[in-house]
């Protein structure tokens, strides 16, 4: 196997992509070191992985890390993919979005630097883009809506900027909707999945944005977690690359192949219509293809449905009081001349 003898770091590898990160690797014969601070009780996805002796925790956040930490001696690559990923409430908490997304990193590059390791992956995000035209090349002119956004696109400068001033061995792939297994079933209103999968357990209604024909350029997770690995183990360094499955499916076929009823809210400003990420760069420079469609990556959330059983319940009202800062600071409402 590739990875015998290798040692990789997944930080906020008890996280969502994270954790299937530390399932590839293990697979393909690398030993982990998994960094997470296990908020909202994270550390069940790594459960499968306890004892093994080619899998290390550590309880930590990444702002406690210093340059020369023990943790970070001899590895091989690290894939970055701790932060804080909610969207909606970085509107109210951009002071720790950027702390944590940006200073992390920082941290985190800079443990990584001292350390002399070979790869650097960073988890970006096609947020960066903001309302973009479609499909998203990599190229395409940068322009957060939100804190978050801003955040991870920070996140990512730092991590190109240690690499042109440093020649710290830099990769970024910025992930357009990642879903599957094992997403956030805690914490503030945020992604549809986790959203629906707890509404279709209580028999409630799916609160569908807008009128569900907004579409999402959706991926399943183990997917992009082969897609970074690629971005580790190639030999270049110093890119770019779209992540997606380059097939954007609406919200309204997700609730076909979930099965539901429908209550409709109002369409959120500042989110885009349509996601979309042109992956011929990625499919080019790494070879890299989707091999779990949507269709079987809904049946596969579906039988595992159980997991989001302890996940919070969202109805229209208890949404609308949680994104009411959204729509104040992003529709015309909350400009500077009113």
């Amino acid at each position: 196997m590739a990875g015998v003898g290798k040692t990789a770091i997944v930080t906020g590898g008890a996280g969502f992509i994270g954790s299937h990160m530390v399932d590839l690797l293990v697979d393909r014969g690398y030993a982990v070191r998994v960094i997470d601070n296990l908020i909202g009780g994270r550390e069940a996805n790594l459960g499968h992985h306890k004892g093994k002796a080619d899998v290390t925790f550590y309880n930590a956040d990444i702002r406690s890390f210093m340059p020369g930490d023990a943790r970070f001696a001899d590895v091989d690559f690290v894939f970055h993919f701790a932060g804080i990923g909610d969207i909606v409430p970085s509107i109210e908490q951009p002071m720790e979005y950027m702390s944590t997304n940006v200073q992390g990193t920082v941290h985190m590059l800079e443990c990584a630097r001292a350390a002399g390791i070979k790869k650097f992956v960073y988890a970006a995000s096609s947020s960066c883009y903001g309302l973009a035209a479609t499909p998203t090349r990599e190229d395409h002119v940068i322009q957060p809506q939100y804190p978050y956004a801003l955040s991870k696109y920070q996140g990512e400068q730092a991590a190109f900027h240690w690499h042109k001033v440093y020649r710290l061995p830099v990769n970024s792939v910025r992930i357009f909707n990642a879903y599957g297994t094992r997403s956030r079933t805690s914490g503030a209103y945020g992604a549809v999945f986790g959203v629906f999968l707890k509404q279709k357990l209580a028999g409630k209604p799916f609160t569908v944005v807008g009128d569900g024909t907004q579409r999402r350029d959706f991926l399943y997770a183990t997917d992009v977690a082969e897609a970074f690995l690629a971005a580790a183990e190639t030999q270049v360094t110093g890119e770019t690359w779209n992540l997606g499955a380059g097939n954007p499916q609406s919200v309204n076929r997700l609730v076909e192949l979930l099965g539901g009823d429908v209550v409709y809210i109002p369409k959120r400003p500042g989110e885009p219509d349509c996601t979309h990420a042109d992956i011929s760069k990625i499919t080019r420079d790494l070879t890299w293809r989707q091999k779990v469609s949507f269709e079987e990556g809904v049946k596969r959330i579906l039988a595992n449905i159980d997991y989001w059983r302890e996940a919070p319940l969202w109805d229209p009202d208890s949404i609308a009081k949680a994104t009411e800062g959204w729509f104040k600071a992003l529709s015309h409402e909350g400009t500077a001349n009113g």
